[in-house]
Parts: structure tokens; C-alpha cells; sequence
């Protein structure tokens, strides 16, 4: 009996480790998609050189850049030639006309200078949140292929006791019902695995999206791992960074800038712009002899009437409009504020979790694992008590990889909120 009982676990224990070699084959089987490992500096790196809709940003600062230029250029001047006929002789008239702008060539370039900065704070406030969206869909990533990770050890784990049972039913140890039991539970964590699988392959396919290359049969796979990292932050300092580096904060100032070069130029236009000619009229070109007294030389000044000056509704827009950039500008600044300490307060929140999150459960629940599924194979525990330990190690990894995804995304969202970097 005695050597009965040491075959049967000799069997067990070689079906366990077939079944080890075995979880790489299927490992490999199920990843059929090529995947290319990238970590998260490298990812960020290509969203700044691949991101499409950031490409496009780009040329809103060309645009500006090529306004302020075109805000430069002088009214062309207006060469015209006349012929007429009176009698037998010709006559022809030159003349030369340029219209003298009075200020309103330095109100456009400071308006063109105005939406320059405007479009560079525009653009600093999409990077912002770009970057932002992109390291936290990367987060995700991180924590569903944890989740998949944790999931597929113990699916192969209760492959390897269902396999196990049926050897140790067969021998007439155990009962058909436990047989049954671990086959049933593997399968239905199997089930929930491949559910996990397809969240993952979704999240990776999303780094695809903020970098801007679509691989149809290629995933990026992030290969960086959650750290404790703790950074200690003064709520006084984040708000007095935070008003000094938002972009959409500097966008509202600009805005007030661009309104009030806007409301400028308007009143600059209204000014009357002076037109000066100067001409020259000859009639005796069939003449065979001409002296410089036959042509006649004339010169003028225009001078518009600016009876649409009388008008003022251009003016009392443009007034409106700086009115209400002022306005937005401080409701913005007051908005930033209860979004750094609504951050602010999350991150604290999140930051006592982790300190309170015993890690060492992570190695205990482990351990646990591993002792009740050893001792199963050998007949000496339950196989409830080894899927109680498998529940509750999944249970601790889950809250584990997911307390770790919310402290970097609080983390993420109160540098957001900032508008920089918050140093360790």
C-alpha cells in the first residue's frame, strides 16, 4: 500500500511539472499576436513624434508664426496709365499712388504677435494633457496585463489539479465529485481569463492610438513595473505652480492680451489713412520734337471723410469681448484652484492606501497558495481549502496592481493639474 501511495504521487508530481512546461506552450499559443515590448519613456517618446493630432497642433504655430509676417507687409503702392485723344494729338497721364496708414500696421503686428503667443499656449495645454492621457492609458495597460498575468497562473494552476484529479479519480483516491469540482472551477477561470485577455489586447491596442501608428497584426506590450515611489508635496507649492505653468491658465492671459490688441487695431482702423498722387500728363507725343515744358506734372493728397466713425458698434464688440476674456480668465484661475486641491486631496488619499496596503500579504497569500495546493497533492488538505487560498490570491494581487494604478493616476492627474513635473 505503501508503495501504491508513494507511485501516485510520483505520478502527480511529474503531470505538475509536465503541466509547468506546458503553461509556456500555452502562454506562446494563446499570444499568436507579435507584440513589441516598449517602456514608458520610450512610448512617450514616440506620442511626441508620432502623436497625429499633436502633427497637426504643430501647424496651428506656423499658421501664427506666418500671420505675424503677414502683419508686416506695407499697402502696395498704385501705378496707373490713361490715353486719351483730343483732336489730332494723344495724350497720356502716369500716376502714382500711396496710401499712408497711421498706426494701423504696428496694431496688426502686435495682434498677429497676440495670437502667437495665444496658439504656443494652446499648443503647451494639448501637450499637457496628451501626455497625461497617454501615460495613464499606459498605466492601464501595466495594470490589465498584471490582472491577465496573476489570472493565468492560477487557471494553469487548477488545470494542473484537474489534470492531477483525474489521474488520482482513475486510482479510485478521490471522488468523482472533486474530480468534477476542480475540473469546474478551471474551467470557469478560464473563462474569466480570456476575458481579461481581450481587456488587455484593447488596452494595448490604445497605445497604438496615442502613438499614432496602427500595427494591424502588431501590440505594444509595456514592460515597465509599478513602483513606491512617495513624493512628498506641499499643497501651497502645487498651487503656486500650478498658477505660474498651467498652459490653459496662460491661454486665458493670452486670450486677455489678444482681446485687448484685437479691441486696438480696431480703433486703429478707425483712423482716416492719407492717399498722396503724384502724376505726369503729356499731349504731344506725335510731336517730332518734345521739350520737358510739354508734360504736365501733378501731385495730390486724399483724405477720407470717417463719417462711419459715427458708428461705434465695432468698437463696444471689441470692448465686450475683452470684458469677457477678463471674466473667463478669473473664473479659469479660480477653477485651477479646486482642481489642484481636489487632486491634491485624492493623491493623499490614494498615498495612505498604499502606506497602508501590507505588501507582505502579497507574499503570504503566495505561500498559502503553494502550501495548500502541495499539500492537496499529497492528500492532506481539501481541495475547498486550496480554492479558498487561489480566490484569496487573486483577491490580494487584484487590490494590490489596482491600488498601485490609482496612486500613478493620482499622481498623473495632480501633475496635470500643476502643469508640471513634480520632483521626488
Amino acid at each position: 500500500m505503501g508503495n501504491r501511495k508513494r507511485l501516485i504521487l510520483w505520478i502527480t508530481a511529474l503531470l505538475f511539472a509536465v503541466s509547468g512546461i506546458s503553461t509556456a506552450l500555452w502562454a506562446q499559443s494563446e499570444m499568436s499576436v507579435p507584440y513589441i515590448n516598449i517602456g514608458l519613456k520610450e512610448y512617450l517618446e514616440l506620442v511626441l513624434v508620432h502623436n497625429l493630432e499633436l502633427a497637426a497642433e504643430r501647424y496651428n504655430l506656423s499658421i501664427a508664426e506666418a500671420e505675424v509676417a503677414a502683419a508686416r507687409v506695407f499697402p502696395d503702392p498704385t501705378l496707373s496709365f490713361e490715353w486719351g485723344r483730343d483732336g489730332g494729338e494723344n495724350s497720356y497721364t502716369t500716376e502714382l499712388e500711396q496710401t499712408i496708414e497711421l498706426g494701423k500696421r504696428r496694431a496688426r503686428i502686435d495682434l498677429a504677435r497676440s495670437g502667437q503667443n495665444l496658439a504656443h499656449a494652446q499648443f503647451n495645454d494639448f501637450l499637457r494633457n496628451l501626455l497625461a492621457d497617454a501615460t495613464i492609458a499606459y498605466l492601464e495597460a501595466m495594470k490589465n496585463r498584471n490582472l491577465y498575468e496573476v489570472t493565468e497562473n492560477s487557471y494553469q494552476m487548477l488545470k494542473q489539479l484537474a489534470q492531477a484529479d483525474s489521474i488520482r479519480l482513475s486510482l479510485g483516491i478521490i471522488m468523482s465529485i472533486d474530480a468534477m469540482q476542480s475540473k469546474l472551477e478551471a474551467g470557469m477561470l478560464y473563462n474569466e481569463l480570456m476575458v481579461l485577455d481581450a481587456e488587455q489586447r484593447n488596452a494595448f491596442a490604445n497605445l497604438s492610438n496615442h502613438i499614432g501608428i496602427y500595427h494591424a497584426d502588431t501590440l505594444y506590450f509595456p514592460t515597465q513595473e509599478f513602483e513606491r515611489v512617495e513624493k512628498v508635496v506641499s499643497f501651497e507649492q502645487l498651487l503656486e505652480t500650478a498658477l505660474d505653468n498651467r498652459p490653459d491658465l496662460m491661454t486665458a492671459r493670452q486670450q486677455v492680451d489678444y482681446s485687448g490688441s484685437a479691441l486696438r487695431l480696431i480703433r486703429a482702423e478707425r483712423r482716416m489713412d492719407i492717399d498722396l498722387k503724384v502724376g505726369a500728363t503729356n499731349s504731344k507725343l506725335n510731336s517730332h520734337y518734345l521739350s520737358p515744358t510739354d508734360a504736365e506734372i501733378t501731385a495730390g493728397i486724399a483724405i477720407p471723410l470717417k463719417f462711419s466713425n459715427l458708428n461705434k458698434a465695432e468698437v463696444r464688440i471689441a470692448q465686450y469681448e475683452l470684458e469677457q476674456s477678463e471674466l473667463n480668465y478669473k473664473s479659469l484661475e479660480i477653477a485651477v484652484k479646486n482642481e489642484v486641491l481636489q487632486a491634491y486631496n485624492r493623491y493623499q488619499a490614494i498615498m495612505k492606501q498604499v502606506k497602508n496596503f501590507d505588501f507582505g500579504l502579497l507574499k503570504q497569500a503566495k505561500a498559502v497558495l503553494e502550501g495548500k495546493t502541495y499539500s492537496y497533492s499529497r492528500g492532506e488538505s481539501s481541495l475547498l481549502e486550496v480554492l479558498d487560498a487561489q480566490r484569496t490570491y487573486n483577491e490580494v494581487n487584484s487590490m494590490y496592481y489596482q491600488t498601485m494604478y490609482d496612486y500613478h493616476t493620482a499622481l498623473v492627474e495632480l501633475e496635470r493639474a500643476c502643469g508640471a513635473k513634480i520632483p521626488e
